[in-house]
C-alpha cells in the first residue's frame, strides 16, 4: 500500500526523479482498483505536490458518456481555478488532443489557434490523451490537462512521463 509520505519529494529532486516517483506511486495506487475516479483524484494532488509553483491548474477531462451528437469531454477531477465544463473534440488544446489522439505540447497558448482561455495565468500547456483499444478501435476516454504560468513550461521530459502515466491509466481503469 502506498503511504501518504510518498507524495512528498526530497529537496533538490530532478524532474525525472519526481516523475518516476509519481509513476511508482500510481502503479501502487492502481493495483487492484479499477475505478477511474479513485485513480484520477490522487494524481491531481500528486502533480501539484511537486509543481504547484508554476502549474496553476492540472486535472482531467473525461469522455462525456451522453451521446450529444458530437464527441465531447467533460470536466473531471482537477485542481486550480474554474475550468471549462465541456469541450468538443477538435476545439482548443484539449479538444485537439482528443481528436488527434496525440499529445499537444504548447509552448505559448496565445499562439495556439482556437485556444480556450479558462485561466489568464496560463502561458503554456500540455494535454495528453488517455486511450483504450488498438488500431481502428482505439479511442480517447480522458485527457490529462496541465497549464503552466510560464512560457515554455513543458518539454519532452514532461511529454514522456505524462504519456507513460496516461498509458498506465488507460490500461488500469474500467472506462
Amino acid at each position: 500500500m502506498v503511504h501518504a509520505d510518498a507524495s512528498k519529494f526530497a529537496e533538490g529532486v530532478t524532474k525525472e526523479e519526481a516523475y518516476e516517483q509519481v509513476l511508482l506511486q500510481a502503479e501502487g495506487l492502481l493495483d487492484g482498483q479499477r475505478n477511474w475516479v479513485r485513480k484520477l483524484l490522487p494524481r491531481v494532488s500528486h502533480f501539484n505536490a511537486y509543481t504547484y509553483r508554476v502549474w496553476p491548474r492540472s486535472g482531467f477531462y473525461t469522455l462525456d458518456p451522453q451521446n450529444t451528437g458530437k464527441p465531447q469531454l467533460i470536466l473531471g477531477p482537477f485542481q486550480g481555478k474554474v475550468a471549462c465544463q465541456t469541450i468538443v473534440f477538435g476545439r482548443g488544446v484539449c479538444g485537439t488532443a482528443a481528436l488527434a489522439q496525440a499529445t499537444q505540447l504548447v509552448p505559448d497558448v496565445e499562439k495556439f489557434p482556437g485556444h480556450i482561455a479558462c485561466d489568464g495565468d496560463s502561458k503554456s500547456e500540455i494535454v495528453v490523451p488517455i486511450t483504450i483499444g488498438e488500431g481502428d478501435l482505439k479511442k480517447v476516454v480522458a485527457i490529462i490537462d496541465i497549464d503552466c504560468a510560464e512560457l515554455n513550461g513543458f518539454d519532452d521530459v514532461d511529454k514522456k512521463y505524462l504519456e507513460q502515466l496516461a498509458s498506465l491509466l488507460g490500461r488500469s481503469c474500467d472506462w
